[in-house]
């Protein structure tokens, strides 16, 4: 069914000029219609995220369902809060005064999700959209189609449909929402299009959220428990969703000396996961689709990086599905090296000192998420004060995600803005400045006819100098 773009955000823009989504109350019924759609048919989700990247109920139920819900319980939590004024401080200019910040809606925001975790990435920006008093339209990837035509029935079913809506499709239908004039646009996916959604936003002066990716490092000490650290490191690459996630690791930095027990344990953890025939095992995700399979064959076909292989490399075209492979001293101008890989390669770098990662880092643009394992204090410090990224993780990956009470945002290349928690409150809402003021306290020395005597008496107050106040009133 083609959809009329523009009437639809007609009908929104009505919707939200009437007040509707502002009140307490209506935030509160969409948070929790949202937490009953995801109870009352979670198996259709999960069987969609199956359906569309083989995800095992596990990941789909820990890593999408659950969170979404997290992040509804802890909106209606603290909703009342959020919506309160915030205090705000007055000086001696203003006085007497009191002063609040208001966080109002924007008004009608657009959605732009992505595939691979199609159902948290879709709703997780609502959450925080429709917390902040908003109405919304989002636009699920058709890359997971399954996903996509479920949100789009029980959004339906669930929301209150003259406020939150579901535009389905591909390239067209997405250039003709960017056509329209938003209040905010927030997008999830890859750099290239994040350039194509800014540019049409920049046509409406409207601000943007950008959630990108980037080559997130893995910088691997040789002083660490390695066998946690290694399945640390597998969880946040392979087990979540191969490798087909934005904060997943990208590459591993480590010594020369240590690249050899590293990979040993790597090789060892992957086995007791996975068993020795990965491609067949049921908690490994498959690739999303045929065209992505073609991108990551090409990066393990390079002559540049073809013999550097050290495990895994198998390939099921039919089922799409490649076994985690682990690359050794890949070339810095492979193309796995110069582009995010986004799926079960791990290419891993060796330097001389564990101290040269920090420049290898630096050689690159700002990754998403960056990650350090070590039990050295001074090269935590160090990788805390000199490595930019969206966000850092110590002795761990990906798991920063979870902590509501952390921003999640790119910066540079891996993208504009954050959310989650509070933070997803704040991405949707206005900070309205509101000055209170009473009629007693009018200064003459503010107004004309400009005086020397009402100059020195303003610089006096402006200064904060009782003396000088003095000095003007009193003429001395």
């Amino acid at each position: 069914m083609v959809v009329d773009v523009a009437e639809v955000v007609t009908e929104l823009k009505a919707t939200y000029t009437s007040g509707k989504t502002k009140s307490y109350e209506w935030r509160e019924s969409q948070l929790k219609a949202l937490i009953k759609m995801a109870n009352d048919h979670e198996k259709e989700i999960i069987e969609a995220l199956r359906s569309d990247l083989n995800k095992p109920e596990f990941e789909a139920f820990v890593h999408e369902i659950s969170t979404v819900k997290s992040s509804c319980k802890l909106a209606l939590k603290e909703l009342r809060r959020w919506m309160s004024p915030e205090k705000a401080k007055t000086s001696s200019t203003t006085f007497p005064s009191s002063a609040e910040i208001v966080s109002e809606p924007l008004g009608v925001i657009l959605i732009i999700s992505t595939w691979n975790y199609p159902f948290l990435l879709s709703l997780d920006p609502v959450v925080g959209a429709i917390a902040a008093g908003n109405a919304v339209v989002l636009k699920p990837s058709e890359i997971a189609p399954a996903t996509s035509l479920l949100l789009s029935k029980l959004l339906g079913e669930y929301m209150d449909s003259s406020a939150v809506k579901v535009v389905e499709g591909a390239v067209p239908e997405t250039t003709a929402l960017l056509e329209q004039n938003w209040d905010k646009i927030f997008y999830t996916g890859n750099g290239k299009v994040g350039r194509i959604v800014l540019a049409a936003a920049a046509k409406h002066l409207t601000p943007v959220i950008l959630e990108l990716g980037g080559k997130s490092p893995v910088v691997v000490d040789e002083n660490i428990n390695l066998e946690v650290a290694t399945r640390r490191v597998i969880g946040g690459k392979w087990a979540s969703n191969c490798g087909q996630t934005c904060v997943s690791p990208d590459y591993v930095i480590t010594t020369k000396a240590f690249a050899s027990k590293l990979i040993d344990a790597l090789i060892s953890e992957l086995e007791k996961f996975y068993g020795n025939e990965p491609l067949k095992s049921l908690d490994l995700s498959r690739i999303v689709n045929s065209s992505h399979f073609n991108r990551l064959t090409k990066l393990m076909d390079d002559e540049k990086v073809f013999g550097k292989i050290v495990h895994g490399g198998q390939q099921d075209k039919t089922n799409l599905r490649i076994a985690p492979t682990i690359l050794l001293d890949v070339p810095e101008d492979s193309m796995i090296m110069n582009e995010e890989i986004f799926g079960p390669l791990l290419p891993i770098i060796t330097v001389d000192k564990i101290e040269d990662s920090i420049n290898v880092i630096h050689a690159r643009e700002k990754p998403l998420a960056a990650y350090l394992f070590t039990n050295d204090k001074k090269l935590m410090d160090e990788f805390v004060g000199s490595v930019s990224a969206g966000g850092l993780c110590i002795n761990d990956t990906t798991l920063h995600l979870a902590e509501s009470s952390l921003p999640f945002g790119g910066i540079g290349g891996s993208g504009m803005g954050s959310y989650h928690g509070k933070f997803s409150f704040d991405a949707f809402s206005h900070k309205k400045a509101v000055l209170r003021r009473s009629f007693a306290g009018d200064i003459s020395a503010r107004y004309p006819p400009y005086t020397t005597r009402k100059l020195q008496l303003l610089k006096a107050l402006l200064n904060g100098s009782i003396l000088g106040i003095l000095r003007a009133l009193f003429g001395w």
